[in-house]
């Protein structure tokens, strides 16, 4: 009898316990895939590209872009958030003023990765103006070309000298 009683005690109590609340997921986008930057030869500079799997998180406001090896190996991380910018790789965490700024001294020329989370759904971003150029869109001095886009595969090349070519093929659900 002792047994059943506390069995039976032990039930009670645990129906009263208070379960902890799920561990809240960051609100945005999940993205990944392929992505590929080539920079054209500049006066004194000369042509640079790479190429990477990628994975990007959150939403222009806060969030984190990855970049790892075929074989998952991270090269670097960007993260982001209101009034801070962070690269961090394996010679440790570099802080930035804004995400331009990372872009530039990473690659040597700024990309809009705010715009990213947007062009990559196949929209221009709402945070610019934008104008139609079938088979996509032209904003903030890119041309972004979704010709391929049934095919989860964009291309936006920035046509300022140096042009900037983005490449990028999404993971599929």
């Amino acid at each position: 009898m002792t047994r059943a009683a506390l069995a039976a005690a032990a039930l009670l109590l645990a129906g009263c316990a208070t379960v902890p609340p799920p561990v809240a997921t960051p609100p945005g986008e999940n993205l990944s895939g392929r992505l590929a930057v080539r920079v054209d030869a500049a006066p004194g500079q000369d042509a640079r590209s790479m190429s990477a799997a990628f994975e990007l998180q959150g939403a222009p406001e806060r969030g984190r872009f990855s970049l790892s090896t075929p074989l998952g190996t991270m090269l670097a991380q960007a993260r982001w958030q209101p009034g801070r910018v962070t690269l961090v790789t394996s010679q440790g965490e570099t802080p930035y003023p804004d995400l331009d700024a990372l872009t530039r001294e990473v690659l040597g020329e700024s990309v809009p990765v705010a715009a990213l989370f947007d062009w990559l759904q196949g929209r221009p971003w709402p945070g610019a103006a934008s104008t139609a150029a079938p088979p996509g869109f032209r904003q903030l001095g890119w041309a972004v070309d979704l010709s391929r886009f049934d095919d989860a595969s964009i291309a936006a090349v920035r046509e300022q000298p140096p042009t900037v070519t983005v490449r990028v093929k999404m993971d599929r659900p």
